[in-house]
This record gives structure tokens, sequence and C-alpha cells, in this order.
């Protein structure tokens, strides 16, 4: 398949309309053959040039994904309650143009560095590199174009053991945001019939950099229909990096026991949330191995009986509860969010890692390559118990 889209992708520059009959014909080929599964392209637009795709994944179950190719982002996720009915879990909005505008990157692959760099500068082999200023004078996920403002190449879609696939690819250049290297990335999207939602990571560069990619989904395990207070979270680590006010990392491990921050075991996010004066925005250090694929957390909905189980390979964790009041999105099936109406468990190194070599490491060598997963299994409580 990998062959043939590459014959596809040269017709575009003798027929664009040729290309998007082809391409259709290339999604609807990969549901022969694949019972219980179903890929489909539902919308697409233009933008700057290109086209902005939407596409859907349906596992036997009734579970729905969608992924675009803008941001590389996951839009829509549905999944069952103990009663077995289906109901959006993410936040997300409810027109493929919409996602073109202002919003909080819902869903979006987040790059080239996800969270913070101090100053916006990095050191490496001795030469300074000066990063776009989008955070108080300093740097946040990317820049202010960074990848979640990205158009990337969907490469292909296909289903192989028991697994949906929809693979995104983007070429950063060097210097984009101010980061050195041509930075080749991609992103595989999986459904698996055991109600998973799996995101593969890859990168790989021409000179040394810097590349700490993450996802930026908002989750609610209510449908979507109020706030995340009554939540119930578990997040497997015993410290987290303290922040200054600026938010960024004092280089510093804090225990987490007997603080507002500790959910080692679960723990309502209603009755801790409160303490806080803008909800969570910290990033913890798991106490797995890094590169090892583990559970980081759990968050369990009672009301409706959902549970979602995150794992990852990354060493660390940002746990994010937005306090400002979201109704200015128009969200799925035209719904209003408010205040506290997501939580983001964004898989990732630690913040400002290039100004704390104690840190796990965020810098990638030519001829390495960036490996990352995230899992987000969801279950019900009574598959738990």
């Amino acid at each position: 398949m990998y062959h043939l889209w590459n014959i596809i992708m040269k017709m575009y520059f003798f027929s664009p309309f040729l290309l998007i009959l082809v391409h259709s014909l290339l999604v609807s080929c990969s549901r022969t053959g694949t019972p219980g599964f179903t890929i489909a392209r539902e919308d697409s637009l233009r933008y700057e040039g290109k086209t902005v795709e939407l596409f859907r994944m349906t596992n036997r179950n009734g579970m729905t994904v969608k992924v675009t190719n803008y941001g590389a982002s996951l839009t829509f996720v549905s999944a069952p309650d103990k009663e077995g009915v289906f109901a959006p879990v993410v936040l997300g909005l409810d027109s493929l143009r919409y996602y073109l505008g202002r919003q909080p990157k819902l869903g979006a692959t987040v790059g080239r560095y996800a969270n913070r760099i101090r100053n916006a500068e990095l050191v490496l082999n001795d030469r300074v590199y000066y990063l776009d200023k989008n955070n108080k004078g300093h740097s946040i996920h990317g820049g202010v174009k960074g990848f979640h403002t990205r158009v990337f190449n969907t490469d292909t879609s296909y289903v192989v053991k028991d697994t949906a696939v929809i693979r995104f690819s983007y070429l950063s250049p060097d210097a984009e945001g101010g980061f050195p290297g041509n930075l080749n990335i991609s992103l595989a999207y999986k459904l698996t019939h055991n109600n998973e939602v799996i995101l593969d990571y890859r990168a790989s560069t021409d000179k040394p950099t810097v590349v700490n990619l993450t996802n930026h989904s908002y989750f609610n395990l209510t449908g979507c229909k109020e706030s995340v207070l009554n939540h119930y979270c578990m997040i497997d680590g015993d410290s987290i990096t303290p922040v200054d006010a600026a938010g960024i990392p004092t280089g510093e491990l804090m225990a987490v026991a007997g603080t507002e921050y500790d959910f080692r075991t679960l723990q309502p996010l209603g009755g801790r949330i409160g303490e806080l004066k803008k909800g969570y925005d910290t990033n913890y250090k798991l106490n797995k191995q890094p590169g090892t694929l583990a559970l980081a957390a759990k968050i369990v909905e009672p009301e409706s009986g959902r549970v979602l189980k995150a794992y990852t390979t990354e060493p660390g964790i940002q746990f994010y509860t937005p306090a400002a009041n979201l109704d200015y999105l128009k969200g799925h099936g035209k719904q209003s969010y408010g205040r506290y109406y997501g939580f983001c468990l964004e898989m990732q190194h630690f913040p400002d890692s290039p100004h704390n070599p104690h840190f796990p490491t965020t810098v990638l060598l030519p001829g390495e390559t960036y490996r990352q997963t995230t899992v987000y299994r969801f279950e019900t409580l009574s598959e738990t118990e």
C-alpha cells in the first residue's frame, strides 16, 4: 500500500481531482477483508493550498475514533458506559473548519517540543538556538506555529492484526520555530477491538536537535455533558517537577505525599482541585522505567461507569485541568463546554529538559530514531472490577 500511495502522490501534480478520487478508493479498500472495522474519509476542505481531511475508524464494538491531518489531531472518541451507551469522551468541535480557528489545541499533536523551554533558548554543541517566544518570554509547545497548526501528510490507512491504522507524517524544516535540523516525524493512530486508541510516534533528524512530542486531548468521561470534577484520578507518580511563577521547572523533584498532588491512589478530582487557583498543570515523574510501556494513569467516572487507563513509554505525564471557561467553542452537536470540562494526560519528557541535564534527555542525534507509544484504553467499572 505504501508503493501505491507514492504513485498516487505523483498524480497530484497532474490532477488534484484524480488524487482525491483515488485516495477515496484507497481508504475504501482498507475495509475489504477486515471484518469488524471500517475506515472512511468523512470530510475535507482546502486550507493554505493544502487538503485538510477528517477520517473515521470504527471497531466491531461500535467504538468510533476520528482524526484529522490538521495538527495530526484526535477529534472524536466515543466509548460505552456501563449500560453500553456510547457517547463522546474527548472534547471536540462540531465542524472540521472550526479546528482552523481559535481553539486550545484540542486533540492536537504538540511539538517540536511539548511544554516549556526557559527563555526560549536552546544550547546544542556549544551553539545557541533562539526559539519562538510565545509564553511570557519562554517557548511552549513548539511556538506559535507548532505542529498543532501544520497540515500533515496522510500516508496510508489499513487494517493489520485486528488493528485499524491511519498514519500521518510531517517534515519539520531546519530552523522551524528556531529548532535545528530537518525533522521527519510520523504518527500512527490505531484502534483495536479492545477499545484501545494507540498513538505510535517516530522521528529522525539530520542535525542534533531536541524532540518532545505529546497529544493534547481533553478527556471527559461523562459524555462531555458536565465538568470533570466528579471524576476519580490515579497517577502512578511519587513526585512532580515543581515550577516557578512562570511555569518553568526549578530543577528539583518534590514528593507528592501529603499534598494536593497526591494521586497515587484513586482520589476525587473535585475534592483536590479547589486547593489550586487555576487547576492542575503539573508534570509527574512516573514510577515506571522509561522506554517500557506501563500504566501511567487511571480515571474513573462513577455515574457512567466509564474508566480510562492510560499507558505510555514516556518518563512523565503532564496532568492539566484547565479552569478557563471553554464556552466559546462549538462542541460536538453544538454542545457548550464550561470550566473544568476536560483533563489532559500529556505523555512526555520533562519540561525544560535542555536546561536540566539530570532530567531524561530529549536530544535526538542523526542516525537515531525517536520512539514513543501511548495507549488510551476505555473500559467500564464492570470490566475493571
